[in-house]
């Protein structure tokens, strides 16, 4: 099967759901180990999760291609190189002056655009998701030390609910062909 020809099928939803929630349960994990002063296996566990993010986001795309093919390529863009921040960061120290949260929070407000204009997922997920990215980028101001719970507490709800959304009900199949199809 061609590339293009698998690109263009219909992107499994429940799928994504599914890599989402592995994503989880291996960031979870670091940060467990790390935790436990178990920093190599904690730093090993971060480059799984972020392999697992990155492919997430190019999943992303491919969904969220019908929606706007610029704005799901630059948030493919913005996950990708969030994921490569923060994986180089684990064992550079110069690479830790930037925080990959400058890309989580544009990718989720891009992510989140792209839910909102979609037919084919909630409305409700992608205002989540907005909020999710403006409370990532608050994190990095000085009102992160006032706010810091209630922005990580958002940013979980959004992600888990656009995860479990997708893991329980997937994409409306025919409204992502329907934006898919070629407009004549």
């Amino acid at each position: 099967m061609k590339w293009s020809t698998a690109a263009s099928q219909f992107p499994r939803g429940r799928l994504i759901g599914v890599i989402y929630l592995s994503y989880f349960l291996v960031a979870i994990s670091a940060e467990v180990l790390g935790q436990h002063n178990l920093s190599a296996l904690s730093n090993a566990t971060n480059v799984m999760s972020f392999i697992l993010y990155l492919i997430l986001s190019f999943l992303f795309f491919f969904l969220f291609r019908p929606v706007n093919r610029l704005i799901s390529l630059i948030a493919a863009i913005f996950g990708a190189v969030g994921c490569v921040i923060g994986t180089i960061g684990l064992y550079s120290t110069v690479a830790r002056q930037i925080s990959p949260l400058w890309f989580f929070g544009p990718y989720c407000l891009l992510i989140g655009y792209l839910i909102f204009r979609s037919t084919f997922l909630p409305r409700i997920l992608g205002v989540l998701m907005i909020l999710a990215g403006v409370g990532w980028l608050i994190y990095l101001s000085p009102l992160e030390k006032y706010l810091v719970l209630y922005i990580e507490i958002l940013g979980i709800l959004a992600e888990a609910s656009l995860m479990l959304w997708l893991i329980v009900k997937g994409v409306n199949k025919l409204r992502w062909q329907a934006a898919n199809a070629p407009h004549t």
